[in-house]
């Protein structure tokens, strides 16, 4: 019983670190290394996470500056950046690596919030999903006789708890992520 409770708390955990993890890779109007984090750079034969290869810094609240461990990828880390969904524009000086990060027009504002809450909404899902395999794990143990119908009842209502509480997360972390896409 309390092993259901647990092990359905942890999932739920997993599913806002999850949202937030993409919101890190949405892109506002201000420069932030977690832009970077899903793109991959043809790096000695092999796709590595930019982060691997190369130090980035954000020295301005738009710019961001990429340098490159060893010189011969700064081509490749360029070339990975321009073909990424991030719809940004390198320019590099044979040492590093520079991105203006431009602020965002209106309509571009708007698309993210959407993406924001698309994402927030796949959370919601499926933390109610996590909720209806937690009570169906507890269907099974009362129909195995290993809880009574109390507990049942009980654990039920902890988990329904437990959703509401999650769910309450994933809409303050949306909201927070609405707010900062939002800002001019």
């Amino acid at each position: 019983m309390q092993d259901v409770l647990t092990t359905n708390e942890e999932r739920m955990k997993k599913s806002v670190v999850n949202l937030k993890d993409g919101f890190a890779t949405l892109r506002t109007g201000r420069a932030s290394a977690s832009l970077f984090d899903r793109i991959r750079v043809d790096a000695y034969g092999e796709k590595t996470p930019l982060n691997q290869t190369a130090n980035i810094s954000v020295p301005e609240a738009r710019l961001v500056v990429i340098q490159p461990w060893d010189k011969n990828l700064i081509t490749e880390i360029e070339k990975a950046i321009r073909s990424s969904e991030l719809s940004l524009n390198p320019s590099n000086d044979g040492k590093v690596i520079r991105i203006s990060i431009p602020p965002l027009t209106e309509e571009r504002r708007k698309d993210l919030v959407k993406q924001a809450k698309a994402q927030a909404e796949q959370s919601r899902v499926a933390i109610r999903n996590i909720r209806r395999d937690g009570n169906e794990d507890l269907k099974k143990l009362l129909k195995d006789s290993k809880i009574t119908e109390d507990d049942e009842t009980n654990t039920t209502a902890q988990l329904q708890k437990l959703t509401d509480n999650y769910i309450d997360q994933v809409n303050k972390v949306l909201e927070e992520k609405e707010k900062e896409i939002m800002e001019v």
